[in-house]
């Protein structure tokens, strides 16, 4: 690798609330040599997340802020060049926490997982069969613990995240409510992932379409959003509902922390749950979960849609992007 340079997004300065193309910077520098234990994977594929605009923010939440002069924390899928570890070897596909940039010196904890899902495309390993599937699945089954009948709604629910927990709802026998932003994610939700009702926040009233389309409550609510959409949600809950935090895209910043209407009176008349998690937290299981994730898109019984950018070029922007919402599923980059 001596004579190959890597292109590196990293952080230039800090954002007050969702970072834009201006707060990073490509740069080149040499790859390094390996030490033992390492292994220098050529990443093909870098995942943009919502959960990015936390990294950077200047307030430490589940994990450290990206320091200025970093990488970009991203994961990343990719192949083994080479290899100083006898658990890997060259030709080896993984994704893991390896960075917005073309090459990747790492130790083994960086890497996630190998992938060894024979036939499907390494892209997914960053999506459905990656962490956005792994959360809908132990976020949904685990914390929501779905029951034949219940009516689930979902927020952002054509999103990498959202649509899964939809499919997967559908596939416990569930019915199941979107809550998406515009015609074509609408459309989306009820053409590709098979939501039996889709509502469009941006244009439909939310507080009459939730009760149309839920006229016995809410069972299960899977957020990824908070504010004003789950607020609403809220109101809805049946008894014994359960309510799935898995995100706070809607809130644009805590610091100062918002104040809203209070859940509690909700969660006390309704006997109902509320929970988050950190997916984190589900690693030594996260076979379980790709393996039967990747047995129901084998089936055709679990679907997907990927906004693939081209070229690290697109990386700075991409966050920005992510949250006016030009998306139109898991976005990622593929480095040319």
């Amino acid at each position: 690798m001596k004579n190959n340079r890597n292109r590196q997004v990293i952080l230039k300065s800090r954002p007050a609330d969702i970072p834009q193309a201006d707060n990073f910077e490509i740069i080149e520098s040499d790859v390094p040599d390996l030490r033992d234990g390492q292994v220098l994977v050529h990443n093909l594929y870098l995942s943009v997340e919502p959960a990015m605009r936390g990294w950077v923010s200047n307030v430490a939440n589940y994990s450290e802020p990206v320091r200025i002069g970093e990488v970009m924390r991203s994961f990343a899928a990719g192949e083994v060049l080479q290899s100083a570890h006898p658990d890997f070897k060259p030709g080896d596909e993984v994704m893991g926490m390896f960075g917005w940039q073309e090459f990747a010196v790492v130790g083994p904890a960086a890497v996630t997982r190998k992938i060894r899902e024979d036939g499907l495309p390494l892209s997914l390993s960053l999506g459905v069969t990656g962490l956005n599937g792994i959360t809908a699945y132990f976020g949904l089954l685990d914390i929501g613990q779905p029951r034949p009948g219940d009516t689930v709604v979902v927020s952002t629910a054509a999103g990498a995240v959202g649509s899964a927990v939809g499919q997967i709802a559908k596939l416990s026998g569930c019915r199941t409510v979107g809550i998406a932003g515009g015609p074509a994610k609408v459309t989306q939700c009820r053409e590709l992932f098979g939501y039996d009702v889709a509502i469009d926040y941006k244009s439909d009233n939310l507080e009459s379409a939730l009760a149309a389309a839920c006229p016995k409550g809410v069972d299960l609510y899977f957020d990824n959003t908070g504010g004003a959409i789950s607020d609403t949600v809220l109101r809805h809950l049946a008894v014994g509902a359960r309510v799935v935090i898995c995100g706070t895209a809607s809130v644009s910043s805590w610091n100062p922390w918002p104040n809203g209407p209070r859940a509690e009176r909700h969660l006390l008349v309704k006997r109902a749950r509320m929970q988050g998690f950190v997916i984190f937290d589900y690693a030594p299981r996260f076979e379980e979960a790709v393996a039967r994730l990747a047995q129901w898109i084998r089936d055709g019984r679990l679907r997907y849609s990927e906004d693939i950018l081209n070229g690290i070029e697109h990386a700075p922007g991409a966050i920005a992007g992510l949250y006016r919402g030009e998306n139109t599923g898991k976005r990622l980059i593929r480095i040319r």
